[in-house]
Formats: C-alpha cells, structure tokens, sequence
C-alpha cells in the first residue's frame, strides 16, 4: 500500500513539473530590459561591496584644493558638496546604507513574518487564529509614524534602523505569505505527503516553500525598494544615520537648503544625482520583481 502511495506521489509530483514547465514556454521570456535592470542592481551591490577597493577619495573628508559646490569636472566626475566633499565618493558608499537597510530589512521581515505565516497557513485552526489576529494588530498601528517614534528615542544606529524597519514590515509580509502557503496547502501532492506520514516541517520545507519562492522572492524585492524610501524618508528628517556618514537620504538633505540658495549658493547636483541615483535602482527593483513574477505565475495560461 505504502508503496503504490509513493508512486501516485510520484506521478502526481511529475504531472505539476510537467505542467509548470509546459506553461513558462508559452510565458515571454525574462527580455533584455530586466537583464539590464538586474545588471544594474548588482552593479550597485558590487561598488557599495568594494567601495574602499576603488580609487576614490575619503568621503567625509574634503578636498580643499578643489572648487566648493563645484560641478561635474575631470578631477570630481559628479562635482563637490559644500564641504568640498567627492559627491560620487559619497553617492558609492552612500549605496551602502540603502542597500543594508533595504535588504536586512526585507530578510528580517521575511524570517519575523514568512516562517509565522507558512505555519499558520498549514496548520490552521487556533494557531492560524491567534497569528492572523496579530498581523491584523500591528498593521493597524502607522508604520511610519511608529518607526519615526522608536528611532527618535532608541538611536539612529544602521542595525537598529534596520531591525525596526525589519519589524514593521513583517505583518505585510506574514499577510502575502500566508495567502500565497494557503493556495498549496490543500494540493494533491501535499495531501498526499500527509497520507504517506511526511513531517510537518518537511512538508513545509519540501514540498510548500519551493512552490512559493517564486512569490516570496517578488514580493521580498518590492518590500526593498519601499523600505529604501522609507530609510530615505527618515534620513530626509535628520532620523537615519548621522552624518558626516554618508547615505542617498543625508545629501538630499544636506543639498536640499542648496537647492534653493538658502545658505547663499546653489548646487543642484547634490540633490539631483542622488535622487536619479535612488530612482534608478528603486525602477530596476520593481521591474525585476514584477517580471519574476510574470515569469513564474504558472496560473496564466496563454491560449
């Protein structure tokens, strides 16, 4: 009897392969432009990653030699802050923040709320009923304003940034996560794990998860990009790292009372390579995550 279950198992396990793949060859393939967005993002990862690696000037420190709010030149390729500072010195490693941010955040959320909602999803009854009412608490706080009042009086520290943001951005997560567990919990395959005495974590783990990954991993990319602009947001404050650390957030700023000749000079540069800087790859995220998405979404049929 075991033996015939394994093999309807089997077959079952083949027949959703089968169909998964029959139906991606009918989807458009990923294209060049999410290539070139996906290029880009890792172009960025790289030099944030190795930025002390590369030729460029101390970014807290200044060059006094050089012009003060001086525009893009040969010697400062994207021109000087008001403190004679390198702004692509500052722009690179700037990335580093919003990439720490962005992506802990985002794993952090992922681990707090992802892991809760599969076992909810699965397991159902008392326990699907006490996380769900949890989610449904938090969310009801505003995040933003929650976040701002915790980093106000706990620190502005990267980490502790990160952990808070990381927090508040779980309950959304348990919510997608969960939706997505509860449209595999009941399928044929899974069931039939059941019946042959596979353990809950390894049905969890083998048999859910790697079916859901694909929504998992597009959702994870557009909770960093949100998460980017909110950390931009609280740097935007006076609430994200202090300076003279460099992030995208701080020379808004910094550039933003420059922008306008309020201290007497102006220098839009400071403010209009960080914001492209910051669109850019905010752009590229969202792109990557909605062609993943695109991709992987087995429930569209082209006829």
């Amino acid at each position: 009897m075991s033996s015939v279950i394994t093999d309807d198992l089997a077959e079952i396990k083949e027949e959703v392969a089968a169909d998964a793949a029959a139906d991606r060859t009918t989807k458009k393939k990923l294209g060049v432009f999410f290539w070139v967005c996906a290029s880009f993002i890792v172009i960025v990862a790289l030099l944030a990653t190795f930025a002390s690696l590369l030729p460029l000037p101390n970014p807290n420190l200044g060059n006094y030699s050089s012009v003060q709010n001086g525009g893009p030149s040969w010697s400062h390729l994207l021109g000087t802050d008001d403190l004679y500072r390198d702004i692509l010195s500052r722009l690179i490693y700037g990335a580093r923040v919003s990439l720490v941010v962005g992506f802990g955040g985002a794993l952090i959320g992922l681990v707090l709320g992802g892991v809760p909602a599969m076992i909810s999803a699965y397991r159902r009854g008392r326990v699907d009923t006490v996380l769900n009412t949890t989610s449904y608490v938090f969310l009801a706080f505003p995040a933003i304003v929650a976040v701002i009042a915790i980093v106000s009086f706990w620190g502005h520290t990267l980490w502790k940034i990160t952990l808070i943001i990381g927090i508040f951005a779980a309950p959304l997560i348990f919510r997608v996560v969960r939706a997505s567990t509860l449209s595999y919990a009941t399928r044929d395959f899974v069931l039939a794990a059941k019946a042959l005495g596979a353990s809950d974590t390894r049905i969890l783990t083998r048999e859910i998860l790697p079916n859901i990954m694909p929504t998992v991993v597009s959702f994870g990319l557009i909770a960093v990009a949100t998460i980017i602009v909110l950390e931009g947001s609280l740097a935007f404050l006076g609430l994200s790292v202090q300076p003279p650390t460099p992030s995208w957030g701080n020379m808004l700023n910094e550039g933003s009372s420059l922008l306008t000749g309020a201290k007497g000079q102006t220098n839009p540069w400071l403010v209009i390579f960080p914001a492209t800087a910051m669109f850019l790859l905010l752009f590229c995220l969202n792109v990557v995550a909605d062609k993943l998405r695109a991709y992987f979404d087995v429930t569209e049929i082209k006829l």
